[in-house]
């Protein structure tokens, strides 16, 4: 049996990983599970799976759920509470599943503690890819990816040698408006945003697909989980989702994962790899579906993926900035503070105003991280 703790378990990544130990009980015991503010749900989870550590956003929220807990169960918050259920149990596999870089710490402690890392929290190596690949291959720990996208090309590497690779391509659906030209973009609201064509996530990762920056973290996360130059990571619009990513090989050979658009499939890969085990999701029929579409990427419709590539190359913290500004933004537009267009010019803004610093330490990522948002959310919108 394989112990595993969920950082994020309230989530969409969260609540599907715990689909995933539903549907497979003799395989897999949860050990420690960490939430924010959905009180209500971490209190059924925790009674169900019953987890020797839950954390929670903050100490009220601590000590309202303490006594709803199965007995025994120790209670922490904040982000010494995402450490302690990181880096604090017998967990084999830590699901790092919390959104933003706040997961950034609890995953370099699970790291430390010699933790095999699902990884659904991109903005981790987003922000700090160096230290957390370097820091991953001097611990060998394994960094098996989560995301559809980046397991796709796992499984379609399946151990192949980096000079034997040609080409990384993402695919993307293109989001909420991939059938919108840019004129049709103002005035678009929070619920046209959030309304995905082919994919049920959170909020912020929705709005991030609609407005190709999440497409632009992945080419990031990419970059550092399989060693490639940007160079060779390429992003090719598919609205099906039936082909999550795929690899050319230097002789010509394309080897790609297909399924139905669903996340289960790789949460479960990661749990279980390089075992595979029976799924609850539908099989995929190519009959069914019928044809398949693709359409190369307009960096000019999809300006946010452009600065990904951009920030990517700089290096150091650029990307960084990046994050920290798309965060902001995105929390902005979802509070109808700034219009959708906005959240490109407040990443062009902090992106322009940064004097890159190259390999930097985790304090200099922090503090990029925090004067970043600062800016981004003092950035008014232009009249």
């Amino acid at each position: 049996m394989k112990k595993i703790a969920i950082l994020g378990s309230t989530g969409s990544i969260g609540t599907q990983t715990l689909d995933v130990v539903r549907a497979h009980p003799e395989a897999f015991q949860v050990e420690g599970i960490a939430a924010g503010t959905n009180v209500e749900l971490v209190i059924q989870q925790a009674n169900e799976f019953h987890p020797r550590i839950v954390s929670v956003g903050t100490k009220e929220l601590a000590e309202q759920i303490r006594h709803q807990l199965p007995a025994g169960t120790q209670v922490y918050y904040g982000e010494q509470g995402l450490i302690e259920v990181a880096a604090g149990t017998e967990a084999h596999t830590v699901v790092t599943a919390v959104m933003g870089s706040m997961g950034l710490p609890s995953t370099l402690a699970a790291i430390e503690a010699g933790k095999t890392i699902g990884l659904a929290n991109k903005e981790t190596l987003v922000t700090a890819g160096h230290l957390v690949t370097e820091r991953a291959r001097q611990k060998g720990v394994q960094l098996l990816p989560i995301d559809s996208e980046h397991s796709a090309l796992f499984q379609s590497l399946n151990g192949e040698p980096r000079e034997r690779i040609a080409q990384l391509t993402l695919t993307a659906s293109g989001g909420s408006f991939r059938d919108r030209t840019r004129a049709e973009l103002h005035g678009v609201t929070v619920a046209d945003a959030l309304k995905h064509p082919n994919w049920s996530m959170g909020a912020k990762i929705t709005i991030d697909s609609a407005s190709m920056a999440n497409k632009g973290l992945e080419v990031i996360e990419a970059h550092w989980l399989f060693d490639m130059p940007y160079d060779q990571i390429s992003v090719l619009l598919h609205p099906e989702s039936i082909i999550h990513s795929f690899v050319e090989f230097v002789d010509t050979s394309i080897i790609a994962q297909l399924g139905n658009p669903d996340m289960r499939v790789p949460i479960q890969y990661a749990l279980t790899y390089p075992d595979r085990q029976s799924s609850p999701s539908s099989r995929l029929s190519l009959a069914q579906v019928g044809q398949l579409n693709f359409k190369e990427m307009d960096y000019e419709r999809f300006p946010c993926l452009r600065m990904a590539f951009e920030a990517g190359r700089l290096g150091g913290t650029a990307p960084t900035v990046f994050n920290a500004a798309n965060e902001v933004a995105v929390a902005r537009f979802l509070k109808g503070e700034i219009a959708f267009l906005t959240i490109e010019d407040i990443i062009a803004d902090a992106l322009e105003r940064h004097q890159t610093t190259a390999n930097p330490e985790l304090e200099v990522i922090q503090s990029v991280d925090q004067e970043t948002r600062a800016q981004a959310m003092a950035f008014s919108e232009k009249v």
